[in-house]
């Protein structure tokens, strides 16, 4: 044991030198396994802040939640013409399925629509999306009151001229001012505030809570038709608790086809689309983004691999009279083995704590700029150190082996 402490303390000392000594071409060297490490790094810490990010923003959605619409989530085997004249949602539907399937926990009548400016006095703030909804959506968008209340069935159902504004909404609009129960006025009409959403902040997954503000979606069915080209409708529900989600999807599939007339031959004409599928798509979008990232820094550490390698070569060269002197005093072959991969170890940690110096860095930037936590994480310094470590092996086992095999009489007469 104390040998390797020997080995390591000199290799420690002989890799300091290099940097000393040779500074320019050890930091040209050292870049590649810098910003090798730095890359994958960069991209593991900013996939996992994602991905952590958008668990986080979901938490509190339900995965069995279904979306059931004209158009689906993700890739189709239907082709885009025909997903085209599939016919929409409607509120007839929406009231049939919601009496007629009695596995149903919460359902909404939502209709995706533009954004609009919202006015209260001489303020206004612009492009907050719309979301027109009946009240259970207050359940199934996991959203939390700051003030005030949600509308409920009666007005829903009635479409009465009210509002819940999102948070920075209120914000603009009324400063310090109460809001509840003030009058502002949306596409030239006037709506009661009854709430305001509590703050959320920046999300990963969809536009923020805080520039939304919901109302009630037979008010916008009363005001502009149910046919309008304005919005498009979707039917948002999810299951009660402990029902298998695959018999409930056939359930809807079958009730659907059965009101709209389908013929057995026929497919269906709206597209069923569950959160999970959803985030299973994420997933592997983010595990893509982990692939590519791995093969582009790959890149950067091969460079970085041969640079360290150079290093060493020259450095059996310069020292090949030490050597020699080492091997006529009794040094084994494995003792220059393991000091001269020690030192390529060691110089490849160098460059590799570099790189994850950069990212933490960027790190506290980005968090202390942005309203998004992006996170250095130890899992991803293991595998930065680790990486060093592999690419420092990698890299002098060469060098290392040419500088243990050499003849030390041969060595010292080379070296003088």
């Amino acid at each position: 044991m104390l040998l390797y402490f020997r080995l390591l303390n000199e290799s420690l000392f002989f890799a300091i030198n290099a940097l000393k000594n040779n500074r320019l071409r050890t930091l040209l060297s050292l870049l590649g396994v810098t910003v090798g490490i730095f890359s994958i790094i960069a991209v593991l810490s900013a996939v996992d802040s994602m991905d952590r990010k958008i668990k986080t923003d979901l938490s509190g959605i339900d995965r069995n939640m279904i979306y059931l619409f004209n158009y689906p989530f993700g890739p189709s085997d239907v082709p885009q013409w025909k997903i085209n004249q599939f016919p929409k949602v409607t509120y007839s539907e929406y009231d049939y399925l919601r009496k007629n399937v009695a596995a149903i926990d919460k359902i909404s009548f939502n209709l995706f629509t533009s954004s609009e400016n919202i006015k209260y006095g001489a303020n206004t703030v612009n492009d907050i999306a719309i979301q027109p909804s009946t009240a259970q959506i207050e359940s199934l968008d996991n959203l939390k009151i700051g003030q005030g209340r949600f509308f409920n069935e009666s007005e829903s159902s009635s479409g009465a001229a009210v509002i819940v504004l999102g948070h920075e909404v209120a914000v603009n609009l009324f400063g310090g001012e109460e809001p509840i129960g003030k009058y502002v006025r949306l596409y030239g009409r006037r709506f009661t505030v009854v709430g305001v959403l509590e703050k959320e902040g920046m999300t990963s997954f969809g536009m923020s809570k805080d520039v939304k503000a919901y109302i009630s979606s037979t008010y916008y069915r009363q005001v502009f038709g149910d046919n309008t080209l304005r919005a498009t409708p979707v039917i948002v529900l999810k299951p009660k608790k402990g029902i298998d989600i695959e018999e409930f999807k056939g359930e809807l599939i079958q009730k659907l086809r059965a009101f709209r007339g389908i013929k057995p031959s026929e497919e269906n004409n709206f597209f069923v689309n569950i959160i999970a599928g959803m985030l299973e798509m994420v997933d592997n979008i983010i595990g893509q983004m982990n692939v590519v990232g791995w093969i582009i820094s790959g890149f950067s550490l091969l460079v970085g691999g041969f640079g360290i390698a150079n290093i060493m070569f020259v450095s059996v060269k310069e020292r090949t009279s030490l050597i020699g002197i080492q091997k006529s005093l009794g040094a084994k072959n494995r003792f220059i083995l393991f000091q001269f991969l020690f030192e390529a170890v060691i110089l490849s940690l160098f460059g590799g704590l570099i790189g994850m110096l950069l990212v933490w860095i960027i790190a506290m930037v980005v968090t202390k700029v942005l309203d998004f936590e992006f996170v250095l994480s130890f899992a991803n310094i293991v595998i930065g150190t680790s990486l060093a470590v592999f690419i420092g092996l990698l890299s002098g086992i060469l060098p290392a082996i040419s500088a243990s095999k050499l003849d030390p009489v041969e060595a010292i007469r080379t070296g003088n």
